[in-house]
């Protein structure tokens, strides 16, 4: 099997997922976008349901730590770990 590039460096997901089923942006809810020190999540106004607009996550978890609902999963690097 032979690798490129490409497949080396592909990131498998985004760090940040928000399971729509438990997110209540709908409901008026920003709570990850609040705490977020970076900005990087986001409302989607069309779906009422939050979403990672911009991938630079630190890991710094209180967008999943105070998640009302538990929708916000942060997965953190093995490495990082």
């Amino acid at each position: 099997m032979s690798y490129t590039p490409h497949d080396i460096y592909q990131r498998s997901n985004a760090p940040v997922t928000i399971d729509e089923a438990r997110c209540i942006a709908d409901k008026g809810c920003t709570v990850c976008v609040d705490v977020c020190p970076l900005d990087l999540l986001a409302i989607d106004m069309s779906k009422g349901k939050a979403y990672m607009q911009f991938d630079e996550c630190w890991y710094c978890m209180p967008c999943e730590r105070d998640c009302p609902t538990g929708a916000v999963k942060v997965e953190i690097p093995y490495l990082l770990r």
